[in-house]
């Protein structure tokens, strides 16, 4: 049983005069540890990157940029053919357009977390997942790489001497392999079946797979994504469970 877990959200999803999920970043803050911030390319805008670095400091919540596919239309979700290189160079275009933000607040960068498809293709694909470990160790040698555990990017960040914090999806279901089940239009969830999948997870190490299977997992980091539908409401059953049960809630 751990004694302390981060829990993260991806934070300004918005664009423009647009809002993704149910629009509620300012009540989700205050529950989490760290926020993913959209830098541009799947979601975000300058404006709404400067108002979520903002909010996250009121609430003293850890930032860091959260990189995807440059796909405003699909969000992020639609996986995009592109060379290693040109992956690299999107996500550090990404990385510095948050960072020169944060900079301008006052603000130090905690980690560095891929969205959507591109999380998972670097999961997988191992030159992107080298070339991008490689030149983050050169520009954002501090930053923490939030993966899940023994991918591609897992790997490629403990070779190049990044930390890793690995993650656990309560919003997301898991395979007989241990995989995420992975969707683009999620489902409304049951926030109390929510908060005790987290809660067993936090106590017990396991998690339940769509077929029933009971998996071994072992994680620094509790996702939940804030464009799940009803977001807030899971957010705010798992941190009264995390809370209730003695476990803390603090960024890595």
């Amino acid at each position: 049983m751990v004694s302390t877990i981060d829990l993260n959200s991806d934070m300004g999803e918005g664009f423009g005069a647009w809002t993704i999920g149910d629009g509620v970043d300012p009540d989700i803050m205050p529950l989490i540890s760290s926020a993913n911030i959209a830098a541009g390319f799947h979601a975000g805008d300058p404006s709404t990157m400067s108002e979520t670095l903002r909010l996250a400091a009121r609430h003293e919540v850890c930032i860091g940029v959260h990189p995807g596919f440059r796909d405003l239309v699909g969000f992020g979700r639609r996986h995009i053919l592109a060379s290693a290189d040109e992956l690299v160079n999107d996500a550090l275009y990404q990385l510095g357009a948050l960072r020169e933000l944060a900079h301008l607040e006052g603000l130090k960068m905690h980690h560095f977390k891929l969205h959507g498809a591109l999380f998972m293709h670097a999961a997988q694909d191992e030159e992107f997942a080298e070339k991008l470990t490689s030149a983050l160790a050169i520009v954002a040698p501090n930053l923490a790489i939030y993966c899940l555990a023994d991918t591609a990017i897992d790997h490629a960040a403990k070779n190049a001497g990044l930390r890793r914090v690995h993650e656990f999806y309560a919003d997301r279901d898991y395979d007989d392999e241990g995989n995420l089940v992975f969707v683009r239009k999620i489902k409304q969830l049951d926030p109390k079946i929510v908060a005790q999948k987290v809660l067993r997870a936090c106590q017990h190490n396991e998690v339940e797979s769509i077929n029933g299977q009971l998996l071994t997992v072992k994680f620094d980091s509790v996702c939940i994504h804030s464009d799940t539908p009803g977001a807030l409401s899971l957010i705010k059953a798992v941190r009264a469970a995390l809370d209730n049960a003695g476990i803390e809630v603090a960024a890595p």
